[in-house]
């Protein structure tokens, strides 16, 4: 792959120094306490200087709109999502996850079989947790701010839409595609080190579809051919059912317990993460969105660096089997692919130098005709013209912006009240 050359190695600089003096909190902590502080401020203390200078307010304020809509957009993905985590759990019950035993992957077999052949000192460097989550997040945060050093090109709030919504975009795929079929987590024992109050026995939905046909060959044969749940499970092992009023369809998705609160709000704060939230992985949409923006927008060769610690991150989430590859690979995947289709929002090429290039090349005989003949008016009302299309080019992207956001709103809003419709009329 060929990296993009930074403006400045400033940056990238900054970038290395955040995720080392991080890092120090595990080697040694009271110098983690001595320079992040100083760190912090450093940064504030030059962002703050930087204010006053900066040239594209009127570009961050046309970006703001699409800003706020992005972030509405990932907020309801991200809780939309929260909704299925608790489900997928839920639904089968502790007795299914507790003996049910991880899918094969040959890539935790790999990883092991690395750790055999490879040198002590290098499996310690790839055991060690050397970035995470949070890190991804504030490297981006560090990459959109750097746009008051000219660092990045502005706005940074247009970058950030961009990144919002195709996080956003992200997680509603992701939820529904774990939601679609339920995999075993690759630790056991997660459903009930947190979800240990859930019921045991698996949901009416589950007990009537899957529970009978789940073992049984021949059952599984009869279910094909007939294509109808013929078993008689009209005896159902009832849940709890508290009252949520106009929410209480909620209640088949998240199966409450007396002791978790009178309110799925209230259920869904005490969520300590899932554990059948597997394809694809959350963690590694976060670091591959980040990666991607990092090399569209600066590039040099702390991208290069970025990219090997999404690796990184991606062998340890499977070497402690958080999840499986498949997870991972499909977040790589998905990532890019987002990332590529959600360039109209921001763009790092777009909108200047491509466009202008564009112009130029449609005007260049004109151009060339008039420096022949010395008519430098007319060269300068041609640069213009070329000036003022870029500058609508700009102008116009916030609408594209808005159209796809809606169009996303309206199939996610679409997408629950069809689920609520379907599974609550079952009942």
């Amino acid at each position: 792959m060929r990296w993009p050359a930074a403006k400045s190695g400033g940056l990238g600089v900054t970038a290395v120094a955040y995720v080392a003096i991080d890092y120090l909190r595990i080697l040694s902590p009271t110098w983690h306490e001595r320079l992040q502080p100083v760190l912090w401020s450093l940064l504030a203390l030059a962002a703050v200087m930087r204010v006053p200078y900066y040239r594209h307010w009127s570009a961050e304020f046309r970006a703001a709109i699409p800003f706020l809509a992005s972030m509405i957009f990932m907020l309801s993905a991200l809780l939309f999502e929260a909704l299925n985590v608790r489900f997928v759990t839920a639904v089968m019950g502790l007795d299914w996850h507790n003996a049910r035993p991880p899918l094969p992957d040959t890539g935790q077999w790999l990883l092991l079989a690395l750790n055999e052949k490879l040198p002590e000192a290098v499996v310690e460097i790839l055991r060690a947790h050397i970035i995470g989550l949070h890190h991804y997040l504030m490297l981006f945060i560090m990459l959109a701010f750097s746009v008051l050093f000219d660092s990045v090109k502005a706005p940074g709030l247009g970058l950030g839409a961009r990144y919002m919504f195709t996080m956003a975009v992200g997680r509603l795929l992701r939820a529904i595609t774990f939601a679609s079929t339920i995999v075993p987590s690759a630790r056991p024992w997660c459903a009930s080190s947190r979800y240990g109050i859930i019921p045991r026995h698996p949901h009416r939905w589950a007990q009537k579809y899957y529970v009978p046909y789940a073992a049984d060959t021949e059952a599984i044969r009869q279910v094909i051919v007939r294509d109808m749940a013929y078993v008689d499970t009209s005896n159902y092992i009832a849940d709890y059912r508290p009252d949520w009023g106009s929410m209480s369809f909620l209640i088949d998705f998240l199966r409450p317990t007396t002791s978790e609160g009178s309110s799925w709000y209230s259920l869904l704060k005490m969520a300590g993460g899932g554990c059948n939230d597997l394809v694809y992985s959350g963690h590694m949409l976060v670091a591959v969105l980040t990666a991607m923006a990092w090399t569209e927008a600066y590039g040099g060769y702390s991208s290069a660096l970025i990219w090997l610690l999404v690796m990184h991150s991606a062998q340890r989430e499977v070497r402690e089997r958080h999840h499986y590859s498949i997870d991972c690979l499909v977040a790589i995947y998905v990532g890019i692919l987002l990332w590529k289709m959600t360039g109209f929002i921001w763009s790092a090429k777009g909108g200047t130098r491509d466009s202008r290039l564009a112009k130029l090349g449609k005007i260049q005989g004109r151009l060339l005709q008039a420096a022949k003949d010395s008519d430098m008016d007319e060269v300068r009302e041609l640069l213009k013209d070329v000036e003022l299309g870029n500058q609508e080019g700009q102008k116009q992207g916030p609408s594209k912006v808005m159209w796809l956001f809606a169009s996303g709103t309206i199939f996610f809003s679409l997408t629950i009240v069809i689920l609520a419709f379907t599974w609550t009329s079952d009942g």
